[in-house]
């Protein structure tokens, strides 16, 4: 299969899954200590977590929830984006289904730490689990560009290097990126340690430019706690392009 064939696969494979997270992200963007909602903006019970957030009784998208109408477009675009990007990078290698089934989940937890500040549990925890299994079974498979001892090894490094950073400034650092940080870690050591050092260093970057620029802006303040996780999630792409890209 050719690259551009591969990467419109992607595609496709990425925007119906993205349009798949609008009620996931509604129901897990609830301020930290909160019960994930289960209830549609008319009162109605909401079943299941994927799918439009309106709950089938009821007309409603999100009135009243900040969540737009339109939610699904931009998560289906995004996720779109991101997946034919990855199959761009990585070719028909056996670890681009690893990518394919964990960037809807960092899709997700984007979403929702720029909603909410937060990075729920039952995404980041079970990401970095299938992180490193799924990695575990590419590396069984022939034509791989990757080592599963340095995903282990990364995914050590970068979460203790962060919790490290949570200990001295937990203001500054929530809990949730150290956790998310283990699965990130796994990703980009499956390329090296290169690859990690690049991904977290990039994370840190977009984060400093994206605070930065709501200082300018006045849009906050130098103490304004701005939701990191997006931008780990961003460093670890970027840092997993260039890795797959090199490998």
């Amino acid at each position: 299969m050719s690259t551009g064939a591969l990467a419109a696969v992607a595609a496709l494979w990425g925007a119906l899954v993205g349009a798949l997270l609008p009620r996931a992200a509604y129901r897990f963007a609830v301020p930290a200590g909160e019960p994930w909602r289960d209830r549609c903006p008319d009162g109605h019970p909401i079943r299941g977590w994927i799918g439009r957030i309106a709950c089938g009784a009821c007309g409603g998208e999100a009135r009243g929830t900040g969540v737009p109408p339109t939610a699904a477009l931009p998560a289906s675009l995004a996720t779109a984006l991101t997946c034919a990007a990855l199959a761009t990078a990585t070719g028909t290698r056996p670890e681009l289904a690893v990518w394919l089934l964990l960037a809807p989940v960092g899709v997700l937890l984007a979403v929702v730490d720029f909603r909410v500040h937060r990075l729920p549990d039952p995404l980041t925890l079970p990401l970095a689990a299938s992180a490193l299994a799924l990695l575990g079974l590419a590396a069984l498979l022939p034509e791989h560009a990757g080592h599963w001892s340095t995903a282990v090894y990364g995914a050590v490094a970068l979460g203790v290097g962060y919790f490290m950073l949570f200990l001295i400034n937990p203001a500054g650092m929530g809990f949730g990126d150290v956790k998310l940080a283990v699965g990130m870690g796994a990703v980009l050591g499956w390329y090296g340690w290169s690859t990690v050092l690049l991904g977290a260093f990039a994370g840190f970057l977009l984060g400093a430019l994206y605070g930065g620029a709501l200082v300018l802006v006045r849009r906050a303040g130098r103490k304004t706690a701005i939701p990191f996780g997006p931008f780990l999630l961003a460093g670890a792409f970027a840092g997993l392009l260039i890795g797959a890209y090199a490998a």
